[in-house]
């Protein structure tokens, strides 16, 4: 795979990765305020989560990339 592609991929997913993660973080703060003001908080809490994790997994898919280009000494 050509150098830059990699570089690319790297990171699209590390960014990507990152903004997911803090979007998941806020998603999940919005829920506990609500569940602390005594509101509907069960499914906004999940999809928080579900963007968290997802995020987490995104950014893992860049440290791949990463370590690739670090492995071909790039």
């Amino acid at each position: 795979m050509a150098d830059s592609r990699l570089v690319r991929r790297w990171l699209s997913f590390s960014i990507g990765g990152l903004i997911c993660i803090g979007a998941g973080v806020s998603i999940v703060g919005q829920a506990i305020i609500a569940k602390g003001a005594g509101e509907a908080w069960f499914w906004m809490g999940t999809a928080g989560l579900v963007v968290l994790n997802a995020g987490v997994s995104v950014f893992g898919q860049g440290v791949v990339y990463r370590v690739l280009l670090v492995r071909d000494g790039r």
